[in-house]
């Protein structure tokens, strides 16, 4: 049986303080949260940034190059993953459909992958759904994935393809046949967002039927579903994911205190399963990372 590896979301979009105040929002909270992590066996840190002042996802990359100049300056070993999500959401107005309402976010691939091709982390994000998600229409047409891929690549970034439905992963083999996207790959599958997959062992078991041969592939399932789909995600074979981006509580009805405590927990189950955690040179390996 290979290692799991395990993948700490650690602030994500949503999430805010009311939600938990322990949620990391300043660059060094983030970058904290992210060393704490990697103690507790996270392999790997999938990071978003906010506005330190008011908590708001942002996409400044002065944030970003601070997250990881702090993480690359202290003594945690773990690979860096850096999130392209920001920039794909489209809200239309009531009004006049065609037309962005407030809120809108979308942008070019160029911006969303500024700061993967400046900071060069060990992996970034690379979402391949278009959906209506979190009140708005979330946009990846295969041609921004294709300009964003080419960028990734290029700064020598492996990217993790975050699937939210089964029809993200026919696109993926759509973009490996015409060259876009490389293999072997790497997938996260991502459950329990409205309109998307169920976080549900049938559902988990027909995203993986479709994935690629060769691949490596995680799951994780948003909010009360986080941790059964950790063990249904070892079950099956799969690396695993947990975070402050997917949940901020513990257990029912108990906030997290910080994402180590998550991190924690996720290893006590696999451990409990009979798996053993990746360190980050088997992760290296497993992924294929220089």
């Amino acid at each position: 049986m290979k290692p799991t590896i395990i993948s700490c979301a650690v602030t994500g979009s949503f999430p805010t303080r009311e939600h938990n105040p322990s949620l990391p929002v300043t660059p060094a909270e983030i970058a904290e949260d992210c060393i704490g992590a990697a103690r507790e066996g996270a392999a790997i840190c999938h990071i978003h940034v906010r506005d330190p002042e008011t908590g708001e996802p942002s996409m400044d990359v002065a944030h970003y190059r601070e997250v990881v100049r702090l993480i690359r300056a202290s003594d945690a070993d773990l690979l860096i993953n850096l999130t392209t999500g920001p920039g794909g959401r489209f809200l239309p107005s009531d009004e006049e459909p065609a037309r962005a309402a407030p809120g809108t976010k979308l942008t070019t691939a160029e911006i969303r992958t500024e700061h993967v091709v400046e900071l060069k982390p060990d992996i970034c994000s690379l979402d391949l759904n278009t959906m209506w998600f979190g009140g708005g229409a979330v946009i990846n047409s295969p041609h921004s994935i294709r300009i964003m891929a080419e960028r990734i690549y290029a700064a020598g970034v492996k990217p993790e393809l975050e699937v939210f439905d089964t029809g993200d992963i026919h696109l993926a083999h759509a973009l490996i046949k015409d060259g876009t996207l490389r293999t072997p790959a790497l997938f996260q599958i991502v459950t329990g967002v409205q309109y998307g997959m169920a976080a549900n062992p049938e559902t988990l078991a027909y995203a993986k039927s479709l994935l690629p041969e060769n691949c490596q592939w995680a799951a994780f399932g948003a909010s009360r579903m986080a941790f059964p789909m950790v063990a249904q995600a070892f079950l099956m074979g799969g690396h695993c994911r947990v975070g402050m981006e997917d949940t901020v509580y513990l257990a029912k009805g108990v906030k997290t205190p910080d994402n180590a405590a998550l991190v924690a927990k996720a290893a006590r189950i696999i451990d409990d399963l009979g798996g053993t955690i990746a360190t980050v040179n088997e992760a290296r390996e497993l992924l294929g990372i220089a």
